[in-house]
């Protein structure tokens, strides 16, 4: 668990590069908001999430993928961690920002065209 990166993460610096790139300006990880967004635009009150499939549990198959080490342990934590994802997009928007979850899998080499437009769509 202590290799485990909370920020700088691969995925999330292709995520910045891609931002970046396309003329936005944005601040890392501000703490004052629920869930410390990775990235955060606060002129258009917009922030971005970045997950790591296996530990928010998303629907690909690295996402649904069973821990063999400690599954009592693992499994109900994994858990947690899906609860705690939908409070704090209900608690940032109750605030007034809008969030954009982006996923390990949908951030890779192959997939950065449609990365592209997606993060076009949603900040423009």
């Amino acid at each position: 668990m202590a290799l485990i990166r909370k920020r700088d993460t691969k995925p999330e610096l292709v995520v910045r590069r891609v931002v970046h790139r396309m003329g936005y300006r944005f601040r890392l990880h501000r703490r004052d908001l629920p869930g410390t967004p990775d990235l955060v635009l606060p002129g258009q009150r917009k922030v971005i999430l970045v997950h790591g499939c296996f530990l928010h549990r998303h629907d690909c198959p690295l996402g649904r993928k069973a821990p063999r080490a400690r599954p009592e342990y693992w499994i109900p934590k994994l858990e947690r961690n899906r609860q705690r994802d939908v409070a704090t997009l209900e608690h940032l928007a109750a605030l007034g920002w809008r969030a954009l979850v982006l996923w390990e899998c949908e951030i890779r080499p192959a997939s950065i065209e449609s990365l592209e437009q997606r993060l076009g769509a949603f900040l423009d």
